[in-house]
Protein backbone atom coordinates (compact mmCIF):
# COMPACT_ATOMS: atom_id res chain seq x y z
CA UNK A 1 0.00 0.00 0.00
CA UNK A 2 1.71 3.42 -1.30
CA UNK A 3 0.94 5.32 1.53
CA UNK A 4 2.37 2.93 4.79
CA UNK A 5 5.50 3.36 2.56
CA UNK A 6 5.60 6.95 2.65
CA UNK A 7 4.92 7.25 6.26
CA UNK A 8 7.95 7.16 8.47
CA UNK A 9 8.47 4.73 11.44
CA UNK A 10 7.78 7.56 14.26
CA UNK A 11 4.28 7.93 12.62
CA UNK A 12 2.07 7.03 15.81
CA UNK A 13 -1.11 6.63 13.14
CA UNK A 14 0.66 3.64 10.80
CA UNK A 15 -1.05 1.36 12.54
CA UNK A 16 -4.72 2.84 12.69
CA UNK A 17 -4.04 3.21 8.83
CA UNK A 18 -2.92 -0.28 8.13
CA UNK A 19 -6.08 -1.67 10.27
CA UNK A 20 -8.32 0.68 8.79
CA UNK A 21 -7.01 -0.52 4.92
CA UNK A 22 -7.72 -3.95 6.24
CA UNK A 23 -11.08 -3.19 7.10
CA UNK A 24 -11.95 -1.50 4.35
CA UNK A 25 -11.10 -4.57 2.05
CA UNK A 26 -12.84 -6.82 4.43
CA UNK A 27 -16.29 -5.08 4.57
CA UNK A 28 -16.02 -4.37 0.64
CA UNK A 29 -16.29 -8.14 0.19
CA UNK A 30 -18.87 -8.68 2.30
CA UNK A 31 -21.17 -5.66 0.37
CA UNK A 32 -19.81 -7.30 -2.76
CA UNK A 33 -21.16 -10.72 -2.22
CA UNK A 34 -24.55 -9.44 -0.62
CA UNK A 35 -24.72 -7.28 -3.36
CA UNK A 36 -27.14 -9.66 -5.54
CA UNK A 37 -28.91 -11.06 -2.38
CA UNK A 38 -32.15 -10.43 -0.91
CA UNK A 39 -32.16 -7.51 1.43
CA UNK A 40 -34.71 -6.15 4.57
CA UNK A 41 -34.72 -2.29 4.23
CA UNK A 42 -36.08 -0.24 6.03
CA UNK A 43 -36.25 4.19 6.74
CA UNK A 44 -35.00 6.50 8.92
CA UNK A 45 -35.20 10.43 8.06
CA UNK A 46 -37.05 10.22 5.05
CA UNK A 47 -38.63 7.37 2.88
CA UNK A 48 -35.62 8.22 0.42
CA UNK A 49 -33.14 7.67 3.61
CA UNK A 50 -32.93 4.11 3.56
CA UNK A 51 -30.80 1.48 6.01
CA UNK A 52 -30.48 -2.67 5.55
CA UNK A 53 -29.37 -5.17 7.93
CA UNK A 54 -25.87 -5.38 5.97
CA UNK A 55 -24.76 -1.02 6.78
CA UNK A 56 -25.45 -2.36 10.57
CA UNK A 57 -23.45 -5.73 9.75
CA UNK A 58 -20.78 -4.35 8.94
CA UNK A 59 -20.88 -1.02 11.22
CA UNK A 60 -20.38 -3.41 13.81
CA UNK A 61 -17.73 -5.20 12.42
CA UNK A 62 -15.17 -2.21 11.74
CA UNK A 63 -16.16 -0.60 15.38
CA UNK A 64 -15.98 -3.62 17.49
CA UNK A 65 -12.73 -4.59 15.70
CA UNK A 66 -11.16 -0.97 16.02
CA UNK A 67 -11.98 -0.56 19.93
CA UNK A 68 -10.80 -3.81 20.89
CA UNK A 69 -7.13 -3.08 18.89
CA UNK A 70 -7.95 0.77 20.28
CA UNK A 71 -9.79 0.51 23.14
CA UNK A 72 -8.90 4.67 24.01
CA UNK A 73 -10.09 6.19 20.65
CA UNK A 74 -13.62 7.63 20.09
CA UNK A 75 -16.10 6.78 17.30
CA UNK A 76 -18.84 8.98 14.88
CA UNK A 77 -20.35 6.27 12.72
CA UNK A 78 -23.65 6.51 10.98
CA UNK A 79 -26.02 3.89 12.26
CA UNK A 80 -25.39 4.83 16.09
CA UNK A 81 -25.83 8.22 15.33
CA UNK A 82 -29.08 7.38 13.89
CA UNK A 83 -29.69 5.14 16.78
CA UNK A 84 -29.04 8.41 18.86
CA UNK A 85 -25.45 8.15 19.87
CA UNK A 86 -23.93 11.73 20.41
CA UNK A 87 -22.14 13.01 17.35
CA UNK A 88 -19.01 14.72 18.96
CA UNK A 89 -15.55 15.59 17.41
CA UNK A 90 -13.35 15.66 20.28
CA UNK A 91 -9.92 16.11 20.85
CA UNK A 92 -9.09 12.18 21.04
CA UNK A 93 -8.19 10.18 18.13
CA UNK A 94 -11.81 9.72 16.40
CA UNK A 95 -13.02 7.13 13.82
CA UNK A 96 -15.83 8.74 11.47
CA UNK A 97 -16.88 5.64 9.92
CA UNK A 98 -20.11 5.11 6.93
CA UNK A 99 -20.35 1.70 6.53
CA UNK A 100 -22.19 1.49 3.16
CA UNK A 101 -21.89 4.48 1.39
CA UNK A 102 -24.27 4.11 -1.58
CA UNK A 103 -27.18 2.34 0.61
CA UNK A 104 -30.04 3.51 -2.17
CA UNK A 105 -27.87 2.12 -4.90
CA UNK A 106 -26.74 -0.94 -2.55
CA UNK A 107 -30.56 -1.57 -2.12
CA UNK A 108 -30.94 -1.34 -6.24
CA UNK A 109 -28.35 -3.27 -6.95
CA UNK A 110 -26.36 -0.47 -8.76
CA UNK A 111 -22.73 -0.94 -8.53
CA UNK A 112 -21.04 2.11 -7.12
CA UNK A 113 -20.98 1.43 -3.57
CA UNK A 114 -18.07 2.19 -0.63
CA UNK A 115 -16.97 1.76 2.41
CA UNK A 116 -15.60 4.99 3.77
CA UNK A 117 -13.04 5.23 7.07
CA UNK A 118 -11.86 8.59 8.12
CA UNK A 119 -9.89 9.55 11.21
CA UNK A 120 -9.20 12.75 12.83
CA UNK A 121 -6.77 13.84 16.18
CA UNK A 122 -7.20 17.49 17.58
CA UNK A 123 -10.62 18.05 15.47
CA UNK A 124 -7.84 17.90 12.19
CA UNK A 125 -8.20 15.13 9.69
CA UNK A 126 -5.30 12.69 9.65
CA UNK A 127 -6.04 9.98 6.80
CA UNK A 128 -8.88 8.83 4.86
CA UNK A 129 -9.77 5.52 3.45
CA UNK A 130 -12.45 4.49 1.40
CA UNK A 131 -12.95 1.39 -0.73
CA UNK A 132 -15.11 0.49 -3.63
CA UNK A 133 -16.81 -2.37 -3.08
CA UNK A 134 -17.92 -3.77 -6.49
CA UNK A 135 -14.81 -2.26 -8.83
CA UNK A 136 -12.33 -3.03 -5.89
CA UNK A 137 -9.97 0.52 -5.67
CA UNK A 138 -8.80 1.49 -2.49
CA UNK A 139 -8.29 5.25 -2.44
CA UNK A 140 -6.35 6.59 0.86
CA UNK A 141 -4.95 9.99 1.53
CA UNK A 142 -2.73 10.26 4.72
CA UNK A 143 -1.99 13.87 5.73
CA UNK A 144 1.19 15.25 4.25
CA UNK A 145 1.74 12.10 2.39
CA UNK A 146 -0.31 12.18 -0.93
CA UNK A 147 -3.05 10.35 -1.94
CA UNK A 148 -3.72 6.98 -4.19
CA UNK A 149 -6.35 4.88 -5.89
CA UNK A 150 -4.54 1.33 -5.45
CA UNK A 151 -1.01 2.40 -6.39
CA UNK A 152 -1.80 5.02 -8.38
CA UNK A 153 -0.82 8.49 -7.41
CA UNK A 154 -3.75 10.71 -7.29
CA UNK A 155 -4.14 14.05 -9.16
CA UNK A 156 -7.05 16.29 -9.49
CA UNK A 157 -7.76 18.39 -12.67
CA UNK A 158 -6.21 22.07 -12.71
CA UNK A 159 -9.41 23.33 -14.66
CA UNK A 160 -10.25 26.50 -13.16
CA UNK A 161 -13.42 27.72 -16.09
CA UNK A 162 -17.15 26.29 -14.53
CA UNK A 163 -17.65 26.12 -18.81
CA UNK A 164 -14.74 23.13 -18.71
CA UNK A 165 -16.30 21.93 -16.01
CA UNK A 166 -17.85 18.34 -15.19
CA UNK A 167 -19.62 18.77 -11.75
CA UNK A 168 -20.87 15.91 -9.32
CA UNK A 169 -23.77 16.49 -6.93
CA UNK A 170 -26.54 14.29 -4.63
CA UNK A 171 -29.80 14.76 -4.14
CA UNK A 172 -29.96 14.88 -0.16
CA UNK A 173 -32.95 13.06 2.03
CA UNK A 174 -35.24 15.90 1.55
CA UNK A 175 -37.47 15.67 -1.12
CA UNK A 176 -40.38 17.89 0.21
CA UNK A 177 -41.14 20.85 -3.19
CA UNK A 178 -39.11 23.54 -1.84
CA UNK A 179 -36.03 21.56 -1.08
CA UNK A 180 -36.59 19.59 -4.89
CA UNK A 181 -37.02 23.37 -6.52
CA UNK A 182 -34.33 25.00 -4.94
CA UNK A 183 -31.51 21.82 -5.64
CA UNK A 184 -33.23 21.94 -9.27
CA UNK A 185 -32.66 25.55 -9.65
CA UNK A 186 -28.93 25.37 -8.45
CA UNK A 187 -28.11 22.54 -10.99
CA UNK A 188 -30.40 24.70 -13.95
CA UNK A 189 -27.58 27.91 -12.80
CA UNK A 190 -24.57 26.00 -13.19
CA UNK A 191 -25.51 24.34 -16.37
CA UNK A 192 -26.39 27.92 -17.45
CA UNK A 193 -22.98 28.73 -16.72
CA UNK A 194 -22.17 26.29 -19.88
CA UNK A 195 -20.83 23.65 -17.46
CA UNK A 196 -20.28 20.71 -19.39
CA UNK A 197 -22.58 18.85 -17.14
CA UNK A 198 -24.22 17.28 -13.72
CA UNK A 199 -23.63 14.21 -12.65
CA UNK A 200 -25.54 12.25 -9.53
CA UNK A 201 -23.90 8.80 -8.88
CA UNK A 202 -25.51 8.33 -5.55
CA UNK A 203 -22.35 8.04 -3.35
CA UNK A 204 -20.89 10.85 -2.04
CA UNK A 205 -18.08 9.38 -0.37
CA UNK A 206 -17.44 7.91 -4.55
CA UNK A 207 -18.00 10.79 -6.17
CA UNK A 208 -15.67 12.54 -4.14
CA UNK A 209 -12.95 10.23 -4.97
CA UNK A 210 -13.82 10.63 -8.84
CA UNK A 211 -12.90 14.21 -7.96
CA UNK A 212 -9.80 13.47 -6.11
CA UNK A 213 -8.62 11.24 -9.18
CA UNK A 214 -9.49 13.95 -11.80
CA UNK A 215 -12.25 11.96 -13.65
CA UNK A 216 -14.65 15.35 -12.20
CA UNK A 217 -14.00 19.01 -11.58
CA UNK A 218 -15.58 19.61 -8.48
CA UNK A 219 -18.04 18.41 -6.40
CA UNK A 220 -21.03 20.39 -3.52
CA UNK A 221 -24.15 18.44 -1.49
CA UNK A 222 -26.51 19.80 0.99
CA UNK A 223 -27.36 16.83 3.09
CA UNK A 224 -24.60 14.98 3.60
CA UNK A 225 -22.78 14.17 6.57
CA UNK A 226 -19.13 13.83 8.43
CA UNK A 227 -19.38 10.10 7.82
CA UNK A 228 -19.59 10.63 4.13
CA UNK A 229 -16.88 13.52 4.11
CA UNK A 230 -14.21 13.01 6.55
CA UNK A 231 -12.21 9.83 4.20
CA UNK A 232 -12.47 11.54 1.07
CA UNK A 233 -11.65 15.44 2.23
CA UNK A 234 -8.04 14.28 2.97
CA UNK A 235 -8.05 12.33 -0.18
CA UNK A 236 -8.78 15.61 -2.18
CA UNK A 237 -6.93 17.17 -0.21
CA UNK A 238 -3.99 15.41 -0.31
CA UNK A 239 -4.43 14.92 -4.26
CA UNK A 240 -4.46 18.47 -4.62
CA UNK A 241 -7.47 20.12 -4.24
CA UNK A 242 -9.65 22.08 -1.98
CA UNK A 243 -12.72 21.24 0.12
CA UNK A 244 -15.00 24.09 1.65
CA UNK A 245 -18.11 25.89 3.25
CA UNK A 246 -20.83 26.38 0.39
CA UNK A 247 -20.58 30.07 1.85
CA UNK A 248 -16.62 29.83 0.47
CA UNK A 249 -15.51 29.82 4.21
CA UNK A 250 -13.11 26.96 5.41
CA UNK A 251 -14.97 23.90 5.77
CA UNK A 252 -16.69 22.78 9.18
CA UNK A 253 -17.18 18.98 9.19
CA UNK A 254 -20.50 18.68 10.98
CA UNK A 255 -22.50 21.90 9.01
CA UNK A 256 -24.03 18.94 6.70
CA UNK A 257 -22.80 20.58 3.29
CA UNK A 258 -19.65 21.01 1.25
CA UNK A 259 -18.11 22.30 -1.76
CA UNK A 260 -14.80 20.05 -3.22
CA UNK A 261 -12.98 20.91 -6.30
CA UNK A 262 -9.98 20.93 -8.26
CA UNK A 263 -8.93 24.69 -8.03
CA UNK A 264 -10.26 27.61 -5.95
CA UNK A 265 -11.19 29.09 -8.75
CA UNK A 266 -14.63 26.58 -9.27
CA UNK A 267 -14.94 26.39 -5.98
CA UNK A 268 -14.93 29.83 -5.51
CA UNK A 269 -17.57 30.23 -8.36
CA UNK A 270 -19.92 27.54 -7.00
CA UNK A 271 -19.79 29.19 -3.75
CA UNK A 272 -21.44 32.49 -5.46
CA UNK A 273 -23.98 30.60 -8.04
CA UNK A 274 -25.55 28.18 -5.78
CA UNK A 275 -28.21 28.51 -2.63
CA UNK A 276 -28.26 26.98 0.20
CA UNK A 277 -30.76 24.13 1.10
CA UNK A 278 -30.91 23.84 5.05
CA UNK A 279 -30.25 20.96 7.21
CA UNK A 280 -29.11 20.71 10.62
CA UNK A 281 -25.57 20.17 12.05
CA UNK A 282 -24.66 16.78 12.53
CA UNK A 283 -23.34 17.74 15.96
CA UNK A 284 -26.82 19.21 17.10
CA UNK A 285 -28.64 15.89 16.49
Amino acid sequence: MKPSKAVGAADPWKECLEAAVELARKAGKIIKNALTEEKKVSTKTSAADLVTEMDHFVENLIVSTLKEKFPSHKFIAEEATAAGSKCILSDSPTWIIDPVDGTCNFVHRFPTVAVSIGFAVNKELEFGVVYHCTEERLYTGRRGQGAYCNDKRLQVSKVTDISKALILTEIGPKRDPDTLKVFLSNIERLLGAQAHGVRVIGSATLALCHLASGAADAYYQFGLHCWDLAAATVIIREAGGVVIDTSGGPLDLMSCRVIAAGTQEIATFIAQEIQTIHYSRDDEN
